[in-house]
């Protein structure tokens, strides 16, 4: 077995550019996906007065979470919101501001919103630190610090939380497209290595193979777990690079997602012996897992979030697909908060997909003759 994996990896390491290649149009699809669907809104600002005088409160709105606050020039922010590639522009002055819209939407209101807390909180300060210069007996810079603490260090804590019934659906767009994409591209890693099974068996490698010392089950081992591992290492790398290079947190459950991988990738290791056993030849193997890949990409939820799916039969059939139990483990892991007992049920099944298909998909393949 160690030999036959051996050989795997000295033929990748001349040939890895079907690898590299899959991986790069999995990310930059998963990037261009989640582009479009962050939840931050762009919002230009500018001010006739220095930049200088305006630079803490313009630090204050950049606080938000919702909203990205953007310094420009005024006939930018003006171009830009005559185009409508913003919903709305503010032009910071000295104790208020002004919004420039081209039509009033919901998020319109949310701007002003903010922006008006935040003034008003810079305006308690200001109106505080003058009181204190009017005052002799008492040091303004005192009274800074003491501001200054009183924002780093309150005497009371409020800890947000949200309340979620049962029923409510959590959807994170940009995390919607890394998982689905990254899922869906693994398929055609690991199914393409196990082609080569069928490949071997019609050039007759496999009867030299099994001729040698070596055993018909370490040959089928060595093939399987090489695909899992090439499968394992591309998302992993996948999600490391978004991690790292790109700044998705995962809300600090990486580790855990790479845990959740072992099933899933396991499962589409027993799903390509399936699809390898069933295939006459390797044109068939061609026109059937691109047929199967994206057929359980759609109906699994990698390309859009099942919960806004509405169809029975869909939901029905999502069912059967290794792709659905994928998705909802690492959603409900990284964006749900489950813990790993709560998980156990998606596990499971692709644990039972795994072994079943694993099954038959080998039994298929030492019953029939390869063309």
């Amino acid at each position: 077995m160690m030999g036959v994996l051996s050989a795997k990896f000295r033929l990748f390491i001349r040939k890895p550019w079907m690898f590299l290649i899959t991986s790069v149009i999995c990310i930059v699809f998963a990037l261009l996906i989640g582009e479009a669907n962050k939840k931050e809104i762009r919002v230009p600002v500018y001010s006739d007065l220095s930049k200088k005088e305006v630079t803490d409160l313009f630090h204050s709105l950049q606080q938000s979470d919702l909203f990205t606050f953007e310094w420009m020039d005024e006939d930018d922010v003006h171009k830009l919101v005559s185009e409508g590639k913003v919903v709305a522009g503010v032009k910071l002055e000295k104790d208020d501001f002004r919004l420039i819209v081209s039509s009033k939407t919901a998020n319109v209101y949310l701007i002003g919103q903010y922006v008006q807390k935040v003034y008003t909180k810079e305006m308690q300060t200001k109106k505080i630190i003058e009181s204190a210069t009017k005052n002799p007996n008492i040091s303004v810079e005192n009274v800074k610090d003491a501001l200054h603490d009183a924002k780093t260090h309150p005497i009371f804590t409020l800890e947000k939380k949200r309340f979620r019934g049962e029923e409510t659906v959590i959807i994170d767009g940009q995390l919607q497209s890394i998982f689905g994409f990254s899922l869906f591209f693994v398929i055609y890693t690991i199914a393409y290595n196990v082609l080569y099974i069928l490949i071997e068996k019609r050039e007759g490698i496999w009867n030299r193979m099994i001729l040698s010392p070596i055993k018909k089950w370490e040959i089928y081992a060595g093939n399987l777990i090489y695909s899992f591992i090439m499968g394992y290492i591309q998302v992993a790398l996948i999600l490391v690079v978004f991690r790292f290079a790109i700044g998705i947190d995962f809300h600090g459950k990486l580790l855990t997602i790479f845990l959740l991988l072992i099933p899933y990738v396991f499962a589409i290791v027993a799903l390509s012996i399936f699809i390898t056993g069933i295939a006459k030849n390797v044109q068939q193997f061609n026109a059937i897992l691109p047929l199967i890949a994206v057929s359980m990409a759609m109906i699994g939820g990698a390309y859009w979030p099942l919960e806004i799916v509405s169809s029975n039969v869909l939901l029905t059939l999502s069912k059967f697909v290794p792709v659905t139990y994928g998705m909802e483990l690492l959603k409900r892991a990284v964006i749900y908060g489950d813990s790993f007992t709560d998980l156990l049920y998606p596990i499971s099944i692709l644990c039972f997909m795994g072994v079943v298909l694993a099954g038959l998909g080998i039994n298929i393949m030492e019953r029939r003759h390869v063309a």
